[in-house]
């Protein structure tokens, strides 16, 4: 890559210019001031390897915003997502378009994680594994044997139909744990090392959030070679990144974890060393202590829940009881450890065996000890069994490990970090803060929709309070009264898995006989519902009401008519029983703040902005946002919270609703909402 004596700042300006090399190579493309405004600011962090914290409103085109000035610039460039779906948006749509636009000859790079990867060697290995007992598995295998056959990247996504939630899928990948390394006999062959060669030899690489932590906190996945060559690194959708940072950054164990250890050191112990060590009563020991240890935690709520830990054990729990079973799990763990050792020397999957169950007595007695001062611990109470510490934010490991120069990696590199939603103040302060970046430049750009005539807002009232039990039932009844006259085309975001199945439940009786067809997240995968409500009525399929949470309040993109109602059933503010909020909280009051307006409302501002922007995606859309939450006109918090949202206009009454619902169905998507202009305060 290289570029003329020109200054980056300058070449930017031209190509978003009205006449420029964007408008003249994409159709697409029409200039707009904030997506230029952007451009630039990326391209002087690029120049000046600053920092640059950048929220883009829904319209602005930050994709382009941040890409162009990254290609125009000729540096290296790491490139992090927060999904592998946005990775793969980048690296097979947007990437490719541009660098032909812009005539750049460009070598771009997709690198995932190793679990997105076939593993030659335990594909060969599953067809021998136990595990692979039902018709529907080794059918599974089957395809994914004849795929291999004729893939170049082994990269799993490229495999058609291939459920996500396939059992198949930790029998053909390999994780942290099982990989066998330079030991394993495919390493010639290996998908995950050809893809970090490839990464190591591009010009621009396209990550992912969870990678690149994964790789700081253990130095895994290749990164440690790539990242010093790296001149600029973007993060888009950057509003997950402490999320995601602290996960990675401090210690796990879980009961899955040690199943899987036990499954793997069953099938490799009679495949391969049948009849030298008992396997059976070994592996039998190490899944016991597992399963004694979960059942130790007692029941788990539906949706699972958090225990926190102070003490020590984690709250509710006889701590004798939890001791005794976390110390036989990482005796048994010491003991398979010690039989691996016997025969280590047949072969290299025994090694690692070995390795892995010294790593989880390891991990077990670091859970008996007390915990950090500066961190929080807990457990994860679902089937399984996930035991966590960690740190409150990722703001020390940003400081010291990412803006800080290394030894001997020469000049400060570029930082950019970019979303739709980084915070509801002029600093950022919900994204800068726990991010540790709150010397960053900041800029906002605003979205260019016309949002109060493309949408209104409502709250209905009188309505059930949040905590009524009968308000999941009210927000099924108002949803079963607004949807059929438009047809479906109706998202309800819930906050709570247990309201997604009180909602959904009660839908399913009140639409009966509408014609409209009743989605709801977990009864398939997350791209077919989407893909369902975007088809809509027509071709014989019914119109659809989708009752979604968690991963639906952000990501989902349906332009069109194909969806113009969204609910939100509550204000999604973070659960107060959480151990990590409770952390958080504690840590603001002792430093003499208020964890309220300082954590908890911009949290709820944050996710709330997050789930109003499903509605309107382009220039043409049209819709009505419904938040069946009285706290937001009741409480003083309420304008913080409406500032929050895009600027739709608000109506009152759901006779105003259904009007304007109904208009939907007949009249253009260019026209505006015909209700009475009221802007949010």
């Amino acid at each position: 890559m290289s570029r003329p004596d020109t200054s980056l700042h300058d070449e930017v300006r031209a190509a978003f210019a009205p006449e420029g090399v964007l408008a003249r190579a994409v159709d697409t493309f029409q200039p707009r001031a904030g997506q230029t405004e952007m451009a630039l600011a990326v391209a002087d962090a690029i120049a000046e390897r600053s920092v640059l914290v950048a929220e883009a409103g829904t319209g602005v085109g930050k994709t382009y915003a941040y890409l162009v000035p990254a290609l125009l610039s000729g540096v290296r460039v790491l490139l992090s997502t927060a999904t592998k779906t946005l990775q793969d948006q980048l690296f097979a749509r947007d990437l490719p378009r541009l660098t032909q636009a812009l005539g750049l000859p460009v070598r771009i790079a997709l690198l995932k994680g190793r679990g997105s990867y076939l593993c030659l060697h335990r594909m060969a290995l599953a067809r021998q594994d136990h595990a692979v007992g039902t018709a529907q598995a080794a059918y599974a295998l089957a395809r994914v044997e004849r795929w291999a056959q004729g893939t170049r990247s082994g990269d799993l996504a490229e495999l058609p139909g291939l459920d996500e939630r396939s059992p198949v899928i930790p029998l053909v990948t390999s994780t942290r744990d099982n990989c066998l390394g330079s030991n394993c006999p495919r390493h010639r062959d290996c998908h995950v090392n050809l893809a970090r060669r490839e990464a190591l030899a591009a010009d621009v690489v396209v990550i992912n959030h969870h990678l690149f932590f994964a790789d700081l906190a253990v130095r895994e996945s290749g990164m440690a070679e790539l990242l010093p060559s790296v001149h600029t690194v973007i993060f888009d959708e950057a509003h997950q990144l402490n999320e995601t940072g602290v996960q990675f950054l401090g210690r796990q164990l879980s009961t899955a974890q040690v199943l899987d250890f036990c499954r793997d050191l069953l099938a490799c112990g009679l495949q391969q060393a049948r009849g030298l060590v008992d396997w059976q009563q070994l592996t039998a020991d190490v899944e016991h202590a597992a399963r004694d240890l979960r059942l130790c935690a007692g029941r788990a709520p539906a949706g699972g829940m958090r225990l926190g830990w102070d003490g020590e054990a984690p709250e509710r729990l006889d701590a004798a009881a939890w001791r005794a079973a976390l110390q036989a799990l990482q005796r048994a763990c010491e003991a398979a450890c010690a039989g691996l050792d016997t025969v280590s020397e047949l072969g290299p999957d025994f090694l690692r065996l070995a390795e892995r169950a010294r790593t989880l007595a390891q991990q077990a007695s670091f859970f008996l000890a007390p915990r950090a001062g500066d961190a929080v611990r807990w457990v994860e109470l679902a089937q399984q069994l996930r035991l966590v510490e960690s740190p409150l934010d990722i703001a020390e490991a940003v400081r010291t490990r990412l803006l800080a120069p290394r030894e001997g990696e020469g000049a400060q590199r570029a930082w950019i970090f970019t979303s739709a939603t980084l915070g509801d103040d002029e600093h950022l302060s919900w994204f800068t803060e726990p991010c540790g970046l709150q010397d960053a430049r900041v800029l906002r750009v605003d979205s260019p929709f016309d949002y109060a005539r493309q949408a209104a807002v409502w709250v209905p009232r009188p309505f059930p309070k949040p905590g009524e039990a009968r308000h999941s039932a009210a927000v099924a009844d108002l949803v079963a009264r607004l949807a059929p006259p438009l047809g479906g085309r109706t998202l309800v975001l819930t906050t709570s898995l247990r309201a997604l199945r009180d909602i959904s439940a009660r839908l399913a009786e009140a639409l009966a006989g509408s014609g409209l067809q009743l989605l709801s997240q977990g009864q398939a995968p997350k791209g077919e519902l989407l893909d369902r409500l975007r088809r809509g009525a027509g071709g014989g399929d019914a119109g659809c009401v989708l009752v979604a949470s968690a991963s639906f309040w952000e990501g989902v993109d349906i332009p069109g008519e194909a969806l113009q109602l969204v609910v939100i059933d509550k204000l999604p503010f973070p659960p107060p029983g959480d151990p990590l909020v409770q952390a958080r909280s504690r840590r603001l009051e002792e430093q003499g703040r208020s964890a309220f307006n300082d954590y908890h409302v911009p949290e709820a501002a944050v996710a709330l902005k997050q789930g109003a922007g499903r509605l309107i995606r382009s220039e043409a859309d049209r819709g009505v946002l419904v938040i069946c939450d009285t706290r937001l006109v009741a409480m003083g918090y309420g304008r913080r919270l409406f500032r929050a949202l895009p600027p739709m206009r608000r109506i009152e009454g759901e006779d105003q609703v259904g009007e304007l619902l109904r208009a939907l169905t007949t009249s253009s998507t260019t026209d505006p909402v015909p209700s009475p202009a009221q802007t949010c305060p």
